[in-house]
């Protein structure tokens, strides 16, 4: 294969290299081990994985053609494989190759393996959807991949994103023994938090919104239908008519959550069986859509019932919801921020069990601790307040975990 055989792919990638901004980075960019030969990041449609990778090749390589950027979605793949385009490229010099959405590639674990072994210095980073699991019968990847997850925009990142204030982030329990003098020094800073957070609710999860502006909620709905329409058929191998119901199932949830609505009738509305149900229940959350809460006594790998459903995220909530009651707003948040860093589970007082220890409950500047009144280790995440006092700790802070 010949220079020319690949132009489109190089135009391709100096272009994109060319719209990147490096002002922000998200943390995950410094947490990578870039020297390791394997790197999967995985996360949610629209997160900036394509972005981190870019900016990570811009500031490392002084010749950005000693490494190369594909799609794997790319028309290209229809005429030639992957290993045509790593053949050239090795042939070249180039030790560095980027791929992106990895899962658009029949036996995308195979084809990267036999890169592997055959190139001994080659190294392969990747993205995929949150949805990709490594498949046992395919590749053998597990032992030589590193593997790393990008979320959205925490509360601390969009501020830092929005050029409004750059604050360090705080573990667990730096937040629960800190929290008034953390609040201080934010308050410093911002002045009044609550508009900022209020933002951040409705749009600030996916770095998209600054492209997109009025037409975000728009756009968001877009990425879910992708998600579903191309990613899930492609990873999960389901019909259309799985993927109609899922897409359903979504929607009818959409309208309800937290509430868990009653689970027969909902497989009978959507024509379904317990089992195919509960394997879309965990699809969606597989896919950064739904966030499933179960019990310390449950695991999510055997598609048991989950106690509570939420949507994933509250940016979510205003695109697809009508029903965007703040009690749920609030609780999304909460479950969102920290299930990102400790395990969250449904208990049997209180709203949330934090890491196994903390419980927690959730809500407005007049909520009490008379649901969870003299249980050990218990908390009040508080709205609409900027400092808390002891056991009381503003909601907003929890978005400064990561």
């Amino acid at each position: 294969m010949e220079q020319k055989d690949v132009q489109s792919i190089i135009k391709t990638y100096h272009n994109f290299l060319s719209t990147v901004n490096l002002d922000y980075q998200r943390p995950l960019i410094h947490s990578i081990n870039w020297e390791d030969r394997l790197i999967e990041i995985k996360g949610a449609k629209g997160v900036g994985k394509t972005t981190l990778m870019l900016q990570h090749i811009l500031q490392t390589f002084s010749n950005v053609d000693d490494t190369l950027y594909a799609s794997l979605d790319n028309l290209w793949f229809q005429s030639y494989s992957l290993k045509d385009l790593a053949d050239w490229f090795y042939a070249q010099g180039g030790r560095y190759l980027f791929l992106d959405e990895v899962h658009y590639y029949p036996h995308w674990q195979t084809a990267i393996k036999n890169l592997i072994d055959e190139y001994a210095d080659l190294h392969i980073v990747f993205t995929g959807s949150s949805m990709l699991q490594l498949e046992a019968g395919e590749g053998d990847l597990s032992r030589r991949l590193m593997d790393y997850h990008l979320p959205g925009l925490s509360f601390r990142e969009y501020l830092r994103f929005e050029g409004i204030a750059d604050f360090p982030s705080y573990s667990l329990e730096e937040i629960l023994q800190q929290h008034v003098q953390i609040s201080f020094a934010v308050k410093a800073k911002l002045g009044s938090i609550q508009p900022h957070f209020n933002a951040y609710l409705q749009h600030g999860y996916y770095p998209f919104y600054k492209a997109v502006q009025a037409g975000y909620e728009i756009r968001l709905q877009h990425v879910v239908n992708q998600v579903l329409e191309r990613d899930y058929p492609l990873i999960d191998d389901v019909t259309v008519a799985t993927i109609e119901k899922t897409k359903k199932m979504l929607m009818v949830l959409a309208q309800s959550v937290p509430q868990m609505p009653t689970m027969s009738t909902l497989y009978s509305q959507l024509e379904t069986g317990r089992n195919q149900g509960l394997k879309m229940f965990y699809a969606l959350d597989r896919a950064d859509l739904l966030m499933l809460l179960t019990d310390k006594t449950k695991s999510l790998k055997t598609l048991s019932r989950p106690e509570k459903i939420f949507l994933h995220n509250t940016n979510l909530m205003y695109a697809l919801g009508t029903n965007t009651e703040i009690g749920t707003v609030r609780e999304t948040f909460f479950l969102n921020q920290l299930s990102e860093v400790v395990p969250v589970h449904y208990p049997a007082k209180g709203d949330f069990l934090v890491d196994n220890k903390y419980l927690f409950e959730v809500g407005g500047a007049n909520k009490t601790f008379e649901q969870i009144k003299d249980i050990a280790d218990s908390f009040l995440a508080i709205d609409n307040t900027e400092t808390g006092y002891k056991n009381r700790i503003p909601l907003w802070i929890f978005g400064f975990l990561y």
